[in-house]
């Protein structure tokens, strides 16, 4: 069985450069700097999607369904011995997340259509996705890349990070490859994304450092915003 995991709270918003410049320098003075990432404080992340052919999992994101969940499988600055595939759950604003490993040959042998071997896998994640890529038709939909910058602050476990560069292609089988033929998702590129993701409770000092006029919480979705390309 899959080790159990609490829900957390995920807020997101949508900023301008100029904003996530001021509310960067604020964090850094109390935040940490997430230790994997590279050099310069990010990771980029790749991602493939799943849907069925019935659009499930981005209907219930447009239609508002409280309770849904999505699958996808992901791996950091292009280290292709680290791929995980992720079941992530939400409810409202709360969110869970699980994952398990794949080898590089599994993930390429999924894309392919070749799933027979996920029905005896030791991950009960990795069998429950074998499942529903047979009752429910899931299959490889879009490719989502994007830069990250994360900080973290261990009271109430608050993890903030910033996205940027998001960027899709439909092509699905360059997932393993160096470069990939995709295109921005954004209708303005330099734009940002802030995730704020805590426990049960959200620091007051994270409140007042993350406060900026203008900026509203947001249902936004990767996903949703690259599939209308597709």
């Amino acid at each position: 069985m899959e080790a159990e995991k609490h829900y957390r709270h995920e807020l997101k918003y949508s900023i301008t450069h100029t904003e996530y410049v001021a509310m960067r320098e604020r964090l850094r003075q109390i935040m940490t700097p997430d230790p994997h990432t590279s050099e310069d404080g990010r990771y980029r992340i790749r991602s493939i999607y799943f849907d069925n052919s019935d659009d499930k999992a981005l209907r219930e994101k447009i239609d508002g369904i409280e309770k849904r969940e999505k699958f996808r499988i992901r791996y950091y600055n292009d280290d292709l011995s680290f791929i995980t595939i992720e079941k992530k759950m939400k409810i409202g604003n709360l969110c869970v997340k699980y994952d398990a490993s794949l080898t590089e040959e599994e993930c390429r042998k999924l894309l392919n259509g070749d799933v027979g071997w996920m029905r005896d896998h030791p991950s009960e994640l990795v069998k429950e996705m074998y499942a529903k890529m047979n009752y429910q038709r899931l299959r490889p939909r879009i490719l989502v890349s994007y830069v990250r910058e994360p900080y973290i602050y261990v009271p109430g476990n608050v993890r903030i990070t910033f996205d940027s560069c998001i960027r899709t292609s439909l092509f699905h089988r360059e997932f393993l490859t160096e470069e990939v033929s995709d295109i921005s998702a954004t209708d303005t590129p330099q734009d940002m994304l802030l995730e704020v993701k805590y426990d049960a409770f959200l620091p007051e000092i994270i409140q007042d450092l993350i406060q900026v006029n203008g900026i509203r919480q947001q249902a936004f979705s990767k996903y949703g915003t690259c599939r209308r390309f597709g």
